[in-house]
């Protein structure tokens, strides 16, 4: 992990747990039920949504998450982490945004940040 002083919110460790893991219920409830997840233009949402979403692009390709860096944003309920992704899917280096209401994840974007 980076040097970042940055603590790492509860869900966003709820998310890469689940995920190493292989707990698909666990992902899921990491997120709000009203919950948007962008990966590159492709937006899903709620909770039917991100189920999907793990299925064709995560646990169901055996992802696994390294985290590397976790940078703060200017609002307190949004940081950029950064993820190191392996598996049967996608897999390198890159910046995810996450957006938390409360305990749980309320917006995720997988793409550059600008």
């Amino acid at each position: 992990m980076s040097e970042s002083s940055t603590p790492v919110p509860a869900a966003l460790q709820a998310f890469i747990d689940a995920t190493n893991n292989g707990d698909s219920e666990a992902f899921v409830a990491a997120f709000t039920d009203d919950a948007v997840l962008d990966d590159w233009g492709r937006v899903v949402h709620g909770h039917e949504g991100v189920a999907s979403w793990n299925r064709t692009d995560n646990i169901g390709v055996r992802s696994h998450f390294e985290l590397v860096g976790i940078e703060p944003t200017d609002s307190p309920d949004r940081v950029v982490a950064t993820l190191k992704v392996s598996g049967g899917g996608y897999n390198g280096t890159g910046p995810m945004t996450f957006e938390f209401r409360g305990d749980r994840i309320a917006r995720l974007v997988i793409a550059p940040t600008n």
